[in-house]
């Protein structure tokens, strides 16, 4: 399989109430997978779902154009009352974060799980 052609992968769960995860793997790259991820984020805010974790312990590139995306994202959340939190960023995902101090931006958490604990269920994060 080309590299360019490699899906990514977006899997809904719900850890706890009111609070969505969507668990992402492959690579996060400019074109087809930001739309992919942009979609899913507009359909959760339009049927009220606004606190969000992106799970990306599965992602494995993530270029500038997901990185945009993401932050976008999260733009779009404020925007709406929302919030996002990010977590099992490792490896050189991690690293594109700390480069470009997005991870001073948007909180990063080891686990969905601790994530979603972050998010409380009266609305505030």
């Amino acid at each position: 399989m080309e590299y360019g052609r490699i899906p990514l992968k977006i899997e809904r769960k719900e850890l706890k109430p009111g609070v969505v995860v969507l668990m992402m793997t492959g690579p996060i790259r400019l074109g087809p997978h930001c739309r992919q991820i942009e979609e899913q984020v507009e359909k959760l805010i339009a049927a009220g779902e606004k606190r969000l974790v992106f799970d990306l312990s599965g992602v494995y590139n993530l270029d500038s154009g997901g990185l945009a995306q993401i932050v976008a994202c999260l733009s779009k959340l404020k925007k709406s009352g929302g919030f996002l939190r990010l977590a099992g960023v490792g490896g050189t995902v991690s690293e594109v974060f700390k480069m470009t101090h997005v991870d001073r931006v948007i909180k990063i958490y080891p686990t969905a799980l601790a994530a979603s604990e972050d998010l409380r269920p009266d609305g505030e994060a």
